[in-house]
């Protein structure tokens, strides 16, 4: 295991959102999520090892993504669970679809 590996494990985030919530998660762990997309996590990977980005900035970066795709996740439930103006165009689409 590199170096740089070991340290992405062994440093932990405080998360407070989604499946991490309450729980100390290792940087590798949130690299290697499903929040972060397959080529964001390649390009943070090579900016560390390049010595680009700090282990501080890869630990900000991937928890402020998973952060943020977690709050646009929670709001899109929100959007879809609770009867809004969605709802009401959805409504005149099925009124129009049976009068075909």
């Amino acid at each position: 295991e590199e170096p740089w590996e070991t340290a992405l494990k062994t440093t932990v985030v405080d998360m407070e959102v989604g499946e991490f919530q309450g729980h100390k998660v290792s940087v590798w762990d949130l690299l290697h999520s499903k929040y972060i997309p397959e080529e964001n996590r390649k390009e943070l990977l090579e900016l560390y090892q390049a010595g680009e980005l700090t282990l501080e900035q890869v630990k900000t970066v991937v928890s402020t993504i998973v952060t943020k795709a977690e709050a646009a996740r929670a709001e899109e439930l929100a959007n879809t669970s609770h009867p809004g103006a969605a709802s009401t165009v959805t409504e005149g689409e099925h009124t129009h679809l049976q009068e075909d």
